[in-house]
């Protein structure tokens, strides 16, 4: 799953808590539903995902992309249930400063590693299109591998910056809170410190969006724009569904990850209206939709994919039942299934 970065969510409603348009624990509460949900269903499909391509097919670039892509939102997943109760204890972090740091850093990589894989994917499918020949001679799961290690070494040094700026900060009344302190001084009152915070803020804002989404946006339409031309010159489109696939791709990621930039600009403007908060719940589920079928709207696509998963699941089940349950029966089917 996703994938998701909640990395300046978690303070929101402590700036919109008085607002009476929208009371922050309804908004607390109905995050932290989605974000079960996505916990449940992202780690069970991500995980039988990440089954099959690591056991059940064969060791190739796209099967390489696509298995650290769907870790990259396993992993942020995990953390989610760690974000839901503190959303629950109206943003009370429980956790201490640690995992603060460590959660949040985690998230912020598992949210730049899926977006460069994603556009990785598009620049792959490119090449192979556009350049056979060079794909042919080049394109290896061992320059597959290099291509994944360069993007994980730029997720975390991109992501690694939270390691620093996260900080727990008491309010001396009884809420501890999981927030930025981009100034990184104790000194959180000072107006000195509150200026230069507010600069770095608006460059990591900056940095975060090119970076994060307007370059890979950029990068993705492009690539599937030449695709999409380059197989309708070569009559290579037997259907639309190709078509559809690669239209849906691009709008998909727009979507989805618009609300989360125009959040983190609402941010800097210290914007406390009812847009904010709405903002913020939209954005969780963008993000969390995106994360959990985005995997199925690349990998079942694919006829190879979609049959080896069917048979693999299947034989799971039957493999889980005859243990447990049914031996005979299952014995009985897979007697059959030779017939």
């Amino acid at each position: 799953m996703d994938l998701i970065n909640f990395t300046d969510l978690l303070n929101v409603s402590t700036l919109g808590r008085n607002s009476t348009h929208f009371p922050a624990p309804a908004s607390n509460a109905i995050i932290a539903f989605l974000l079960c949900m996505s916990v449940i269903i992202g780690s069970i499909t991500n995980g039988l995902y990440l089954w099959v391509l690591k056991f059940k097919m064969k060791k190739t670039v796209n099967t390489l992309l696509f298995f650290h892509l769907i870790l990259s939102y396993f992993i942020s997943t995990l953390i989610l249930p760690f974000i839901a109760t503190t959303y629950l204890q109206n943003n009370h972090w429980s956790f201490g400063t640690a995992m603060c740091k460590v959660f949040n850093a985690t998230l912020s990589v598992g949210m730049f590693a899926s977006i460069f894989f994603l556009s990785a994917i598009s620049v792959d499918r490119y090449l192979l299109t556009l350049h056979p020949v060079w794909s042919q001679l080049h394109r290896t799961p061992r320059w597959a591998s290099s291509i994944i290690l360069v993007i994980w070494i730029s997720a975390i040094v991109l992501g690694m910056p939270y390691l620093i700026f996260r900080e727990t900060h008491d309010d001396h009344k009884g809420r501890v809170t999981c927030q930025n302190n981009y100034a990184v001084s104790p000194n959180w009152e000072s107006k000195k410190m509150q200026i230069l915070g507010e600069k770095i803020h608006v460059a990591f804002f900056i940095g975060r969006f090119l970076l994060g989404f307007l370059l890979p946006f950029f990068i993705i339409t492009l690539c599937y724009k030449r695709v999409a031309n380059k197989m309708k010159e070569r009559g290579l489109f037997k259907s639309n569904k190709p078509f559809k696939v690669m239209v849906t791709a691009i709008i998909s990621f727009f979507v989805c990850w618009m609300p989360y930039h125009v959040h983190q600009g609402l941010l800097l403007t210290k914007n406390q209206s009812v847009l904010l908060q709405l903002t913020q719940i939209l954005t969780v589920i963008t993000i969390s939709f995106y994360a959990i079928f985005s995997p199925t709207l690349y990998l079942l696509t694919g006829e190879n994919f979609k049959n080896i998963f069917k048979r693999s699941i299947l034989a799971l089940f039957e493999s889980t039942l005859s243990e447990d349950f049914l031996a005979e029966r299952t014995q009985n089917l897979n007697s059959e299934a030779y017939i």
